[in-house]
């Protein structure tokens, strides 16, 4: 059983930081690709960044400079530190697992991943 829960989200002021964390339970493939996805109601699913079993990353175009994934695996942990946080960027963040490696430039979208956290909120003002 698969399981991903997302944590760290919060309210926060234009410019300051937050990181959010996904722990990981059940995945036991040896070959992965993990990613962050943020979602405003009435929009689809954004992908923001990705990270694979080779420690291959991407980032969208959208957050480049400000985002940045990366996982500790031996807490089984994803990451998305996120800086100069902009109202735009409100939004309810989601971690995924699919598999891997990733070898593209841009993130895999979201119809990539087969498992889905069930989000944390993100408030920017």
């Amino acid at each position: 059983h698969v399981q991903l829960v997302e944590s760290g989200g919060g309210s926060v002021q234009a410019g300051e930081s937050l990181r959010l964390s996904c722990v990981v339970s059940g995945y036991r493939y040896s070959t992965y690709c993990m990613g962050w996805f943020r979602q405003v109601p009435g929009n689809e699913r954004e992908p923001l960044a990705s990270i694979d079993s080779d420690g291959r990353t991407s980032v969208a175009d959208s957050v480049k400079g400000r985002f940045t994934i990366s996982e500790d695996n031996t807490k089984n942990t994803l990451f998305l530190q996120m800086n100069s946080l902009k109202p735009e960027d409100t939004a309810m963040y989601y971690c995924a697992a699919g598999p891997g490696p990733h070898a593209e430039t841009t993130p895999p979208p979201g119809a990539y991943y087969g498992y889905w956290g069930p989000g944390t909120q993100v408030t920017v003002s």
